[in-house]
């Protein structure tokens, strides 16, 4: 159950990249339903892309985003499965300067509610990059729903106690700032 203070909410810049081999614009309910979910919570979107389950494809998107200051948070859906084009941790791990391990215990522990033990085939991950924060997700809108509803949401609500965020995303953006105006960046 969610605990919420009076702070105020505090919209972030979020992009959307999607990965998969048959996907496109028309078709990714995924993508479609993480625009509507971060939109409706108040959030920008920043950018959205599909790119194939390549590991390179995967990093050089993901690093664009991280480089960019735009952008706060990168939601990946798919590629985190075990099949052998399901390839997204081994492209963003690299990128990672911290890893926030309890995202993929929770995501999994809450999906085997909804899907049983084919819960434990999930490499969904999170973690820091460049003070940028990343979630990675399985494919399925239905994970994505969990991921998104059931944590994502509340961890980007700067209202959201004992803890969110939303501080460390604020304090990594005004860094990278004045990095930039010191020509540091």
């Amino acid at each position: 159950m969610s605990k919420t203070t009076t702070s105020t909410f505090v919209p972030l810049n979020i992009s959307v990249l999607t990965v998969s081999d048959t996907r496109t614009a028309a078709n990714d309910t995924s993508g479609d339903m993480l625009v509507e979910r971060l939109q409706s919570a108040g959030h920008h979107l920043v950018a959205r892309d599909i790119v194939q389950d390549d590991i390179y494809r995967m990093r050089a998107r993901v690093s664009e985003w991280i480089a960019d200051i735009a952008t706060q948070v990168v939601l990946v859906t798919g590629g985190t499965g075990f099949s052998h084009r399901d390839s997204t941790p081994e492209a963003i791990m690299p990128l990672l300067d911290k890893q926030v391990e309890g995202f993929g215990e929770l995501f999994r522990q809450l999906s085997h509610e909804e899907i049983g033990t084919s819960t434990i085939q999930s490499r969904a991950l999170a973690g820091l990059a460049n003070g940028t924060l990343i979630f990675c997700l399985p494919g399925s809108t239905g994970a994505c729903r969990t991921g998104w509803d059931q944590i994502i949401s509340e961890q980007l609500d700067a209202r959201y106690r004992p803890c969110n965020f939303v501080g460390t995303l604020q304090r990594a953006l005004e860094d990278r700032l004045a990095r930039q105006e010191g020509g540091d960046d």
